[in-house]
């Protein structure tokens, strides 16, 4: 798959392939785009097309990019419904997004940070990190007594 990849770097798999491909060929490809883009702000450009491949309301997808003496801040905003594919299990595909920004801030010679905001309306929007619970008074007055 990679020859195929790299003979013709304009035919870019989609991102539902990327558990068949590995993480090795998705560098690659990787690569690939990114040496497509041309525009300084291609950490922004590639955060948004890997995040649209993966959720199901790209058009609800909001990046913000901020420079400062620290780096590139990138701060990703997704419908609450598409938070759990852009976090994946224990972070795992936050991270991976993450370590695939730290190659593009690498390539520029910027430190890349992404930052991703809790949609509003999530499930922890509200608290500050607790799930929400809504109780009754007599909930309430029964766990005091108790």
């Amino acid at each position: 798959y990679c020859s195929r990849v790299v003979a013709h770097s304009c035919a870019l798999p989609s991102l539902s392939r990327l558990g068949i491909m590995g993480y090795g060929v998705f560098v690659v490809w990787a690569t690939l785009l990114l040496n497509k883009i041309d525009s300084m702000e291609q950490d922004q450009q590639f955060l948004e097309y890997v995040v649209k491949g993966l959720v199901d309301h790209p058009e609800d997808i909001k990046i913000t990019r901020t420079v400062d003496e620290m780096g590139v801040l990138l701060t990703l905003i997704v419908h609450k419904d598409d938070m759990g594919k852009v976090v994946g299990r224990q972070g795992a595909t936050a991270k991976a997004i993450r370590t695939l920004l730290r190659v593009v801030g690498m390539k520029h010679e910027a430190r890349v940070n992404l930052k991703i905001n809790e949609p509003e309306g999530g499930m922890r929007a509200a608290t500050g990190g607790a799930p929400v619970r809504e109780r009754s008074v007599d909930e309430v007055l029964a766990d005091l007594e108790s």
